[in-house]
């Protein structure tokens, strides 16, 4: 079985009101108080904005022990921001309106004097699972194979209905803030590793992006480690759900590359029907119809997760995540997404009862949540 970890970007919220807080630097300074957290090592590291922080979790095995890792991570961070009378939320949009604050570093101020109100605005919480792969070759076949897919997992994982403290319409406003990147949204099929090259090193001489960091593909090869990174998902209310995309994601990858060495092909899907696929499911979640991803007609959500998970059955099989799968896709389609949870939450409590509701939703398990509706 691959390895597989997570990066999960959280809110740090008043633990009164409930709106962002800038403590980014005060929690860092608990959680790697000698400074030596950095993006895609395990443990915390800073965001574009103080009032988020995120968590990397070291490569797992299984989904119980990726769960573990999320809920430990949250955990900490939430003692942490306890500390300063705040907590943490997995929200991946804030519902209240927010006044943001750039984290100090070069990099990000080049990156608001350049891309300006893409980046003031930029106040979003995702998801990223990475999945071991054997060769950067295998990475770029599974990429090609698996971009007619990840509209589903937009989906599943929708947590952010509220934008700036209204009611966007969308079930993940993030995917539609996130997308304004130039570098963002699905790619093309590479076909091999010199091309995703050559198309990268294209992109970077246009001089629009400033480096590699900036390439915000739906999935690319990680920069510093040999996994395939898939960014597509909201961060998930609860650590269950987030753990759940990450096994789905794990058994897309296995998947893609076991018919890349059978020789079959990448579907031949243009990108702007995926950016179609994308906009359906960010803007209805599974409450209606997704783009179904064999015909890219619309279809309703439940037939067309059902037809992923069947896709990916016979690796959940082999490797007994099955049984998890099928429980897990059940409690989304029942219970609802987060953003389905949240609107519930509006109805009885307002905003600040969403925040409050996320705040409990974060750290605890599923039993031990109240939900609404």
């Amino acid at each position: 079985m691959r390895t597989f970890g997570v990066e999960e970007e959280l809110l740090i919220v008043d633990e009164a009101t409930g709106s962002p807080l800038a403590l980014a630097a005060a929690l860092m300074a608990q959680l790697s108080p000698d400074g030596a957290a950095c993006p895609d090592e395990p443990g915390f590291s800073y965001e574009l904005k103080l009032e988020q922080i995120e968590t990397q979790t070291a490569p797992c095995r299984d989904y119980a022990g990726l769960l573990r890792a999320i809920r430990l991570d949250r955990d900490l961070a939430d003692r942490a921001a306890r500390t300063h009378g705040a907590r943490v939320a997995a929200l991946a949009t804030s519902p209240h309106a927010p006044v943001t604050h750039m984290t100090p570093k070069p990099r990000y101020t080049a990156m608001e004097n350049r891309f300006g109100l893409t980046v003031r605005d930029q106040l979003t919480c995702g998801l990223h699972v990475h999945t071991l792969v054997e060769s950067p070759h295998e990475g770029v076949a599974v990429m090609d194979r698996i971009r007619d897919k990840l509209a589903v997992l937009v989906a599943l994982s929708a947590n952010s209905p509220y934008w700036n403290g209204t009611e966007t319409g969308f079930d993940s406003y993030r995917t539609q803030v996130w997308n304004r990147w130039p570098g963002a949204g699905p790619s093309m099929i590479f076909g091999s590793l010199s091309v995703y090259r050559r198309v990268v090193n294209r992109l970077l001489e246009t001089g629009v992006l400033f480096d590699e960091g900036m390439i915000y593909f739906d999935a690319r090869l990680c920069r510093h480690h040999p996994t395939v990174e898939v960014r597509v998902a909201d961060v998930c209310l609860l650590a269950e759900d987030a753990a759940l995309i990450a096994v789905l994601v794990r058994a897309l990858v296995e998947s893609a590359s076991r018919d890349w060495r059978d020789g079959v092909e990448p579907a031949p899907v243009p990108t702007v029907l995926l950016r179609m696929a994308a906009w359906q499911a960010s803007n209805f979640g599974v409450r209606t119809e997704l783009l179904d991803f064999g015909s890219f007609r619309p279809a309703p959500a439940r037939d067309v997760v059902d037809a992923l998970v069947d896709y990916l059955a016979p690796v959940l099989q082999e490797q007994g995540e099955l049984g998890l799968v099928d429980a897990g896709i059940r409690r989304i389609m029942e219970r609802g997404t987060g953003s389905q949870q949240q609107r519930r939450l509006f109805a009885e409590a307002g905003l600040p009862g969403v925040v409050d509701h996320a705040v409990r939703a974060t750290s605890l398990s599923p039993d031990e949540v109240p939900f609404a509706g």
